[in-house]
């Protein structure tokens, strides 16, 4: 297995996704690329199931936001004071979706506590909810509102959430690494009354929570990428390569 490594780097909405999706289409077999980036500027993603609709476009306008459609599935997402992570390898008897979205979780969580001993309580959800009752909830569109299972928890809470694709006998998984509180705005992009708004807020504080919010300090964004980096080569014992174009 050839074991690739993307540094993080700052793109567009719509560069970080086209990326991602040339990234699988290019993948030689037996490789593995983790890549780490973020957005410039803030932008929201919807799930490729999602309607464009659910969003407020004056607003997202006004605030010099963009959207974009992820090719994965899921729900909206502010990405903002994050790391994003994608994994592009090739599936296997031994590595089926499942076992691989399992294992990607439990090498972020390594790397979180690489990066401060205080994310050592990370845990994976054990259950998977109905997401057809899910999305006909007032807070459906939104990602952070619920947990999958084996998506990665502190306390309870949220604290990275990802979406995974098949695209032939390739895999695609991506997520984002949730640093500060900024993600929460996510609410002021969506159609829905005042209200509601403050509905899925509340729901989006008791079921989500950031690495600040935890270590009550800004997160040194570049430390971080190294430390998840280290728990992938830690988790999976291997030594990336930097990725050949």
């Amino acid at each position: 297995m050839k074991w690739q490594f993307i540094d993080l780097k700052i793109n567009s909405g719509k560069f970080n996704m086209d990326y991602d999706l040339k990234l699988a289409a290019d993948l030689p077999p037996d490789t593995f690329i983790l890549r780490l980036y973020q957005w410039n500027p803030f932008c929201i993603s919807l799930g490729k199931n999602q309607s464009e609709e659910e969003l407020n476009k004056n607003n997202i306008k006004d605030d010099n936001l963009e959207f974009v459609k992820r090719p994965t599935g899921g729900r909206a997402i502010l990405h903002a004071e994050e790391i994003t992570y994608s994994v592009i390898t090739n599936l296997t008897q031994e590595n089926t979706p499942k076992v691989l979205y399992k294992k990607i979780s439990e090498a972020l969580s390594l790397g979180l506590s690489i990066y401060d001993n205080r994310l050592n309580e990370t845990e994976l959800e054990t259950i998977q909810p109905d997401f057809s009752k899910v999305l006909n909830e007032l807070s459906g569109p939104v990602c952070f509102a619920s947990t999958a299972k084996n998506e990665v928890k502190f306390s309870g809470k949220k604290i990275i959430g990802s979406a995974q694709r098949k695209l032939n006998n390739t895999i695609l998984q991506h997520g984002s690494i949730l640093c500060g509180t900024y993600h929460k705005k996510l609410v002021q992009y969506l159609n829905l009354s005042e209200e509601n708004i403050q509905s899925i807020l509340n729901e989006m504080n008791e079921k989500t929570i950031e690495i600040e919010s935890i270590i009550n300090e800004k997160v040194d964004y570049k430390r971080l990428a190294d430390s998840i980096k280290l728990g992938f080569e830690n988790y999976f014992e291997i030594n990336f390569e930097d990725y050949e174009r």
